[in-house]
């Protein structure tokens, strides 16, 4: 009866914690830690350890450790990041609202060792940082700020500019409004599993046009904001998915076929080798192409292609456990696609 007991209390918190975070999909509340036996949150303005079962917590990062030494400011985390080795904590905070989400603002890097609190992108303007996150040896950090892409060293903070392209219509390493409303796409960049590379989205909306939206109700007076909206019978915005080579700076672009114009670029990610699968759909978005691309020659060969007469439905974002929505095993296994993740069932394609 105890049992029962425990697996409804866990099957409620579960749900409840799920309905917490499809609000702000990019504000995980709940980090599970790698033995599984315990999690991390924010809790009074301090990040916690709880323990399982007895939920028993301790401070992990206290209101003393998130205050700013040089201004003796508190840093109030929104959401935080541990390094996979545990020795450093990313923080995100003073967020702001990019369309519909909280998802540029400041970042600070707490590390565990010299208790030092650094605040990350000296000299880019605040509240602009967006989708920050680790390399996977621990040793940088990559962000998107003003359209462009960076990558910073944790120990020298050195800041390094990947792309000088960025504009108001020349989009990288997230996304316009349209790849927002369609595919819930707005974090548009990847770490390679070597920590060498970065592939990113760039997103060409140059002849995007602003519609004019009216709003009502948070001014005595009404005034329009400008949103880049193609109507129906425009084009969308031309997009490509390059790959960075941290060290020299060097871009490629990875050559997938088709207009760019006529076809979307969803869903993209890293192989645990040296390639990226991108999944590409046509506009009316019934026929969905996986594509296998090298990140140094940018080549790109088709292995999978589903076709449906209404409407390809897509996976919100390929990660974790599910990794490549058509996962490879490896090189010597057959390709699976995910169907349907029911009581931990994968069914093959």
């Amino acid at each position: 009866m105890k049992q029962v007991k425990c697996l409804l209390t866990l099957f409620f918190a579960c749900v409840w914690m799920t309905t917490q975070l499809a609000a702000q999909p990019y504000v995980t509340k709940y980090k599970w830690s790698r033995d599984g036996d315990q999690y991390y949150t924010i809790s009074n303005g301090e990040i916690v350890r709880v323990h399982m079962p007895d939920q028993t917590s301790t401070t992990v990062l206290s209101k003393v450790d998130l205050t700013t030494q040089s201004i003796k400011q508190q840093v109030k985390p929104e959401d935080f990041t541990i390094s996979e080795d545990g020795s450093k904590i990313l923080i995100y905070t003073n967020s702001k609202k990019v369309w519909r989400y909280h998802t540029r603002g400041d970042y600070w890097v707490y590390d565990v060792a010299s208790k030092a609190l650094t605040r990350l992108g000296k000299g880019l303007p605040e509240s602009s940082l967006m989708f920050a996150k680790f390399s996977p040896d621990g040793k940088k950090v990559a962000y998107s700020s003003q359209h462009n892409m960076y990558v910073e060293d944790l120990t020298s903070h050195q800041i390094k500019q990947l792309t000088k392209d960025g504009t108001d219509r020349i989009i990288n390493g997230t996304f316009d409004w349209v790849y927002e409303e369609e595919f819930g796409a707005r974090d548009g960049f990847r770490w390679s599993n070597d920590s060498k590379k970065i592939a990113f989205w760039h997103v060409d909306a140059r002849k995007i046009k602003n519609f004019l939206m009216i709003n009502n109700t948070d001014s005595i007076y009404p005034f329009t904001i400008p949103v880049e909206y193609p109507v129906v019978g425009e084009e969308p915005s031309a997009v490509k998915i390059g790959v960075v080579n941290i060290d020299n700076d060097k871009i490629t672009w990875m050559q997938i076929p088709g207009d760019p114009r006529e076809h979307y670029l969803p869903r993209m990610e890293w192989t645990t080798g040296d390639e990226v699968v991108v999944q590409q759909l046509d506009r009316k978005q019934q026929v969905s192409t996986l594509y296998l691309a090298n990140s140094s020659n940018g080549v790109a060969h088709p292995f999978y292609k589903e076709k449906s007469d209404t409407w390809v439905d897509i996976k919100s974002r390929w990660h974790g456990i599910i990794r490549l929505a058509g996962i490879l095993l490896n090189r010597a296994r057959p390709f699976y696609g995910l169907r349907k993740k029911m009581a931990g069932a994968i069914s093959t394609v």
